[in-house]
């Protein structure tokens, strides 16, 4: 979740997040409602939210945020709750503190600023710092897959999930790195993929910058989670509850446009019968369903330029069973695989 720096009016000086104000025009929260945020982050979202007077329910995976996160809730009289979890279990989360059919579920996906921004984390090449890139902070790490992957493991890793061209130069460079001794920082790794990759005129951004994606999606299982999360806001949300959505690239935007593509009824199912799959839509898209961040954010926060938001209402229709074949998932070596040092792959 790409943040930019601006105070939340009648509070604290803190993080707003990206498309803020489009945000809260699909959200629509009014007094009384009741939100569930599954990226808490440093807690613009649901800083806002609360400012309509609603109550917020609260989920993110890193430690940090919910320590840091502490202060909003106190200042929010018992309306923020604040739960470190996965928001691929958003729904079994909220029921469990009693948000069963809120109005409305917001993620913004993909990593902070708050976590870039910390060295220690390990998420920028920018910043010399240990090869983390773990958002819970626990499990394996980015440097266990560069130290520990196989050559064409990582090279499917960086090619798919890092959308890299010559993903097979950079696993290359890596794997005869790691020959001299293990990789263990960011500048470091971030040197070897540009050695691997060279000079490449008229790229405007850093050699490293896909390479450095492609693992920390990897690591944090990003578009699994992605995936699970919406199925979850699905099985949770009250009829005419919302879900809105922002996404910083084409791999989170294609599962979040795939998902309500299939829960809207606009494609998949028998084209022989159109009007049965459309009474089954468990969400309907208002407009053309999705905005792009504006010129004018993009050009204060650079880092919210390929922001995207889309949105969807919950119809009165039930959940259709969970089907994981419409994201088409890369089929790529597990993290367990690779810790444990197997060849196992998964979906």
């Amino acid at each position: 979740m790409t943040q930019s720096n601006e105070p939340i009016a009648g509070g604290p000086q803190r993080h707003v997040p990206v498309m803020l104000n489009e945000v809260l025009s699909a959200l629509k929260p009014a007094s009384g409602q009741r939100f569930v945020d599954g990226t808490f982050g440093a807690g613009g979202y649901s800083s806002a939210i609360l400012t309509a007077g609603s109550s917020v329910l609260a989920i993110d995976r890193d430690p940090n945020a919910i320590r840091d996160g502490q202060t909003l809730a106190r200042q929010s009289d018992g309306h923020l709750k604040l739960v470190q979890g996965e928001f691929s279990n958003l729904d079994k989360i909220a029921i469990e503190h009693g948000y069963e059919n809120p109005d409305g579920v917001v993620l913004d996906v993909g990593v902070s600023s708050m976590q870039i921004d910390e060295a220690e984390r390990g998420f920028s090449f920018q910043k010399d710092g240990p090869l983390d890139m773990r958002m819970s902070q626990e499990g394996v790490s980015a440097a266990d897959v560069v130290n520990q992957a196989r050559q064409q493991d990582l090279t499917r890793i960086i090619g798919i999930l890092g959308e890299e061209k010559k993903a097979s130069r950079v696993s290359g460079a890596i794997v005869k790195a790691r020959e001299s001794g293990t990789i263990q920082s960011t500048t470091e790794l971030a040197k070897i993929v540009e050695s691997g990759l060279g000079g490449r005129k008229g790229d405007r951004i850093h050699p490293a910058t896909r390479t450095f994606q492609a693992l920390r999606i990897f690591v944090n299982r990003e578009l699994e989670q992605l995936g699970a999360a919406l199925f979850a806001a699905e099985r949770l949300l009250k009829t005419g509850g919302r879900l809105v959505v922002v996404t910083f690239h084409s791999l989170e935007d294609r599962i979040v446009k795939l998902f309500f593509r299939d829960r809207a009824g606009t494609t998949g199912g028998s084209r022989h019968l159109p009007e049965q799959h459309q009474k089954s839509a468990s969400f309907d898209l208002e407009g053309k369903g999705y905005q792009k961040v504006s010129a004018a954010e993009a050009e204060v926060n650079p880092r919210a330029r390929s922001a995207k938001l889309r949105w969807g209402l919950r119809t009165e229709n039930d959940c259709r069973p969970e089907d994981y074949s419409i994201f088409g998932f890369p089929r790529l070596a597990t993290l367990e695989s690779i810790a444990g040092g197997g060849n196992v792959s998964q979906h």
